[in-house]
Parts: C-alpha cells; structure tokens; sequence
C-alpha cells in the first residue's frame, strides 16, 4: 500500500511537471506576440506554470519517503512522454509517430518497474541512516564516485571539456547523491508526522545540507549543458545518466535489492532499458523551438535606406573597412 502510494506520487508529480513546463512555454509565447513587451512574472499563466512545477517538486520529494529510489527514479520518463502529448494541446504541436512509438515503449516499461520493482520497508528511521553511511559498501561507493568525479572536474575545469557525457555524468555522480539524502530527510519527516520524532538528530541536518549543496551543484552543470548543446540532446542523456546512478546508489546504499528472485531483476532492467529507448525515441529528431524576437528594420531607421549595404562581404578583402566603390562616389561628389 505504502509502496504503491508513493508510484501514484511520483507518477502524477512527474505529469504536474510536463503540466507546468508547456503552460510557461504557452505564457512565454503569449508575451513575445504582444505589441507592448512586458516581464514574464507579470502573467497569471506563467506563475500557474511556477505554482504547479512547485507541487511537482514538493510531490516528488514525498514520493522518495514511500517507494524506493529504483522505482521513484525512473518514473521521471512520465514527465517526458507527458509534455510530448500535452504540447500538443498548448502549443498546437502535431502528434508524430515516434510520439506514439516511444509512448508505448515508455508506459510499457513504467508497467514493468512497477510489477518487478523491489518490495523492500520504507520506514527509515535516523539510526539506520547514521548505519548505512558508515557501512562499507557505501564508502567503497563513495570513494569511486569522488574519484571519478574529480577526474571529470579536473578535465572539465584545467583542459577545457565541455562535452555532454562529461557534463551530463557530472550531473548524475551528484544526483545520487541528491536521492539518498532526500529519501532520508522525506522518510525522516514521514516517521515524524506519524509520532515517531526523528528531526532531533545530527544526521537528519547533515542530510539537509549534502541534499541542499548536491542538488545545487547538479544545476550548475545541468545549466552548463543546456546552454551549450539542444535540450533534444540533453534530455534522453540525462533521464539515462540520472535513472542509472539513482538506481545504483538506492542499490548500494538502501540495499533495495537485497534478495530478488533473478526473474524480478531482469525484468526491472528490461522495464529501465524500454523506458530509456521510449525517452530517445520521443526526443530524437525533435525540432528545437526558438521564439522570435523582435528586431529593427532598416526601413525605420532615419535616412537608413532599405538597400544599404551595413557590413562589406565577409568574403572580400576589405572586410571592416569602408568599400572603395563608397569612397570613389564620395570624391567625385
């Protein structure tokens, strides 16, 4: 039951999410067709967007108290087939066939993890998280995953990388660590508001700041990459490097796999392999949108004729510089 809330949670905080996202897109393009420009946060749709995208977050964060990280992870894809479909509402967008195909690879494999997903005790009190950061497999973990971090910063920071797989992993080393410290302190504060205090210790604060430091670092380099590369290339690359070290690190530090019958693992795997391909699927060779921004004529600029020639060929010799044909006119004028 406490397992299954927590799927509901995720999968309809993920929608709010896709929800969100396509209103503010809608506001956006509102404001930019307007005569008069005005800012963003003065439209009622936009803050709709913030106020729902809100709810998303605040829902995903309580759904980590009730299900596993292997299964609250990758129920993020729900956010990527959502917006596909519900962009066709709000933005007028025309319904593809890879929409259709990588819908039914995506739900499918929702369909999977939910059926095959470990079925492990939620109720994670402060001392079993004070074990399982001093447990051995988890410092193990810890010290490869500083390691190659360290690696990716060192090549990202002194030779200049900015490729999207090490940005991307960059990101995914800090979130896992971002969904052991929020399953911790939701969990922490589920236990609680049912009684049973845990907020008085250490631990709880020292997951707070490793949750609050973690998730602010992933959106520096998440922010890097958007900027840098199409958002068509940087969402299925994250959803994969995201899903992947959310599960592992729910793995290694929950042990939400500790005894599962072999059938019940490969099938969750083969439930993340559709999810993954249905994510691809849906992004590739999706069109980029740009909104149009307004720009002067020359028409309108005050004795600034329409054939005016403003810059030389990039091409010719004297590129920069004033043409000669301009300066032979002006002497024999």
């Amino acid at each position: 039951q406490t397992q299954l809330l927590g799927v509901l949670l995720a999968a309809a905080s993920n929608f709010l999410i896709s929800v969100s996202l396509n209103i503010q897109k809608c506001a956006h393009r509102r404001l930019v067709c307007q005569a008069e420009q005005e800012p963003y946060y003065t439209s009622k749709l936009w803050w709709c967007g913030i106020v729902l995208l809100g709810l998303g977050e605040v829902g995903n964060f309580t759904a980590y108290g009730f299900a596993p990280i292997a299964l609250v992870a990758p129920l993020g894809c729900v956010s990527v087939i959502g917006s596909a479909f519900i962009s066709v509402f709000f933005l007028k967008k025309t319904m593809r066939t890879a929409d259709i195909l990588g819908g039914t690879l995506t739900i499918t494999g929702i369909y999977l993890l939910v059926t095959f997903a470990p079925n492990v005790p939620q109720e994670l009190t402060a001392r079993q998280v004070q074990d399982y950061l001093v447990s051995w497999p988890f410092l193990v973990y810890s010290i490869l995953e500083i390691i190659i971090f360290c690696i990716l910063l060192y090549f990202y920071k002194r030779k200049a990388v900015k490729h999207i797989v090490v940005l991307l992993m960059m990101v995914a080393l800090l979130a896992s660590l971002t969904v052991i410290a929020v399953k911790a302190v939701s969990s922490m504060i589920a236990l609680s508001v049912k009684g049973k205090m845990q907020l008085t210790y250490s631990v709880f604060y020292i997951m707070i700041v490793l949750m609050a430091a973690s998730c602010a670092f992933q959106i520096k380099f998440l922010n890097q990459a958007m900027h840098l590369y199409e958002a068509t290339a940087v969402v299925p690359i994250n959803f994969v490097f995201f899903t992947t070290s959310a599960t592992i690190s729910g793995v290694i530090f929950y042990r939400e796999f500790q005894s599962p019958a072999l059938l019940n693992v490969f099938m969750f795997l083969f439930g993340c392999l559709l999810s993954f391909l249905g994510v691809i699927i849906i992004a590739r060779n999706k069109k980029e949108e740009h909104l149009q921004i307004p720009f002067i004529d020359c028409g309108q600029i005050p004795g600034q004729k329409l054939t005016g020639k403003i810059q030389p060929d990039s091409h010719s010799s004297c590129y920069g510089t004033p043409n000669k044909e301009d300066d032979s006119v002006k002497r024999q004028s």
